[in-house]
């Protein structure tokens, strides 16, 4: 199974890719997991969209996700919800046609210094996700807070009952995609 992941932020030393990547060595070994990289999609605006057509970063993270079995998003949390560059990069997207969200396998997890992990963004993000019609895991919810304790330099990594639920949510999203 192939899935497209995508880290919500940019930061070089973030927390969610590096759970991305976590979750590339906790992956089966049939399922191969691609970051998606994105910051070089510019700022959504109608004006180029009309005049220029959709740019080339955005087509090529939209041919990453259509090749996909399935789509995993992994997001930090900024004021309560998800970050303005994935929101971009996911509306730019969003103007591929055909649409590659539709039906789309997805899931989502993240990570963030605070105690609630994700919670409120992958709220914002579930709800943004069924509005593009993809499928998304329903259970587990994987919000991993106090990110330092697991990312920071010199840290051992995650625990293993996270290493258990992340195992448990790729086996649920092949399961989706299966179906």
């Amino acid at each position: 199974m192939k899935i497209c992941g995508i880290s919500g932020s940019l930061r070089t030393k973030s927390y969610n890719t590096a759970l991305l990547r976590a979750v590339q060595e906790l992956a089966a070994p049939d399922h191969e997991v691609t970051i998606a990289e994105y910051a070089d999609i510019p700022l959504y605006n109608g004006d180029i969209e009309a005049a220029e057509g959709i740019p080339a970063s955005v087509e090529r993270v939209a041919g990453m996700i259509r090749e996909a079995d399935a789509l995993l998003i992994v997001t930090p949390e900024y004021n309560a919800g998800i970050p303005g560059v994935l929101k971009n990069a996911m509306d730019w997207i969003s103007r591929v046609k055909p649409s590659v969200y539709d039906n789309k396998p997805t899931a989502m997890m993240g990570t963030s210094p605070g105690k609630l992990g994700t919670v409120r963004a992958q709220m914002q993000l579930r709800n943004q996700l069924a509005n593009l019609n993809c499928r998304t895991v329903a259970q587990p919810m994987i919000y991993v807070g106090e990110a330092g304790k697991f990312f920071d330099d010199g840290k051992p990594g995650l625990d293993d009952a996270t290493m258990g639920f992340i195992q448990k949510q790729l086996a649920a999203l092949a399961a989706l995609a299966e179906q």
